[in-house]
């Protein structure tokens, strides 16, 4: 097998040396290289031709977007960013991951932690070796807002959606979208804690709905689209006539929290058909046997097509166990849903 080869572009000689020692204590990683700052990365990339990069957030000195913004444009490759949990590290992560970087690792405060997260650094750059690079505005056949109109606001569905590996840009490409009366969304995006609220910040500057972190035990409403908060699992039930957000701290769900699968049964068994779930772009199998639940409860249920995810694990899954009734690129996502939704309310 061939593994794969991985350029780690770091300050710091101590995570240099840590992440090098973590990645290649796995048999299918090879690091074939580090440097100090972007000026070095770039004749390192000529000279070794890695397969994956890790790039440190936070380069005193440096300017690791525009490097990156530069990189995609002239020599496009898998990005995985090491980023501290700070919400400056958040924010510069957000952009760099709309500038095409596939994913996030956070960087803890004592470097010794970062041992804890092997697990997840050599998942996430196995996930970036497989990736589909999607171009800057690729955005395929995407509808533009549709106007306020009431069929949303009253046809009592709850859009659910779940995405992993190259979902923070997927997610951005179906909210904007959204006219104001969109009917109700909930998310679980697998992104780390605080960056989430980041992320959700993020959404509601651009968005005709109202975007939001969830907290626990508020109400669901019609123009708004909840995430789940990165260190939460979100779940929906119900009280009375209304739906209520519920935010658990309990152990991972599919390997992950906030877990897709928590999610979709969860609406599974409050909402029954009255939903639609979507799931996206993604590593792993989280969302697939949820969703399937969903289906089998009577709601619509969507995949992202192979062609247009950065990564066709999570919608695969879906494909294969019979959960999602069919596959649409990414750019007709929105579309469908407004459409699903729609139609109920004109029944």
């Amino acid at each position: 097998m061939t593994r794969i080869r991985v350029l780690i572009v770091d300050d710091s000689a101590l995570m240099r040396q840590m992440l090098s020692s973590l990645l290649a204590s796995d048999p299918a990683i090879e690091v074939v290289g580090t440097a100090p700052d972007p000026l070095v990365a770039r004749e390192k990339i000529k000279a070794l031709n890695p397969d994956v990069m890790t790039l440190d957030v936070e380069m005193p000195g440096m300017d690791g977007l525009a490097f990156l913004e530069r990189l995609m444009s002239l020599r496009p490759m898998p990005v995985v960013m090491v980023s501290s949990l700070t919400a400056q590290g958040a924010a510069v992560t957000l952009r760099a991951l709309e500038l095409g970087a596939i994913d996030v690792v956070c960087k803890p405060a004592d470097p010794g932690g970062l041992a804890a997260r092997r697990g997840e650094l050599i998942e996430k750059i196995k996930a970036a070796a497989v990736a589909r690079l999607r171009p800057r505005g690729e955005s395929g056949s995407r509808p533009n807002r549709l106007p306020v109109t009431q069929l949303y606001r009253s046809s009592e569905k709850l859009v659910a959606i779940g995405a992993s590996t190259g979902g923070v840009e997927a997610l951005r490409e179906i909210i904007v979208v959204m006219p104001a009366d969109a009917p109700p969304i909930v998310i679980a995006q697998h992104i780390p804690p605080r960056f989430s609220a980041s992320f959700a910040e993020r959404l509601n500057g651009l968005a005709a709905v109202r975007v939001k972190e969830a907290t626990d035990g508020e109400r669901i409403l019609a123009g708004h689209a909840y995430i789940a908060p990165g260190d939460r699992h979100l779940r929906v039930r119900r009280s009375g006539a209304a739906l209520i957000t519920q935010l658990e701290d309990g152990p991972l769900v599919s390997g992950h929290k906030p877990s897709v699968d928590a999610l979709f049964h969860s609406v599974a068994t409050a909402c029954g058909s009255k939903a639609v779930g979507v799931i996206l772009t993604g590593m792993g199998r989280d969302g697939a046997d949820g969703l399937l639940a969903m289906r089998q409860a009577g709601a619509d249920t969507l995949g992202e097509d192979e062609a247009s995810c950065v990564v066709y694990g999570m919608p695969k899954a879906a494909r294969d166990n019979g959960a999602s009734q069919r596959e649409l690129p990414l750019g007709r996502i929105a579309e469908e849903m407004l459409r699903l939704c729609r139609a109920h309310g004109e029944d």
